[in-house]
């Protein structure tokens, strides 16, 4: 039972060291994100309709 409280006590300990982000942080890598993802979505579907027309004309 001791080994618990001990474990306990330095997680808490621990957890008083985290800094956690603030709304604003949080908000600016939620736009970086979909950002990126939009970017690469985009890439992806303009590639995707080039090579399928591509083989389309070819066949």
């Amino acid at each position: 039972m001791d080994k618990w409280l001990m474990q306990y006590k330095l997680a808490r300990e621990e957890l008083s060291k985290v800094i956690f982000p603030i709304k604003e942080q949080i908000r600016n890598a939620l736009i970086s994100v979909l950002v990126v993802v939009s970017a690469i979505t985009l890439f992806l579907a303009l590639l995707d309709f080039s090579l399928g027309a591509f083989v389309s004309s070819v066949l």
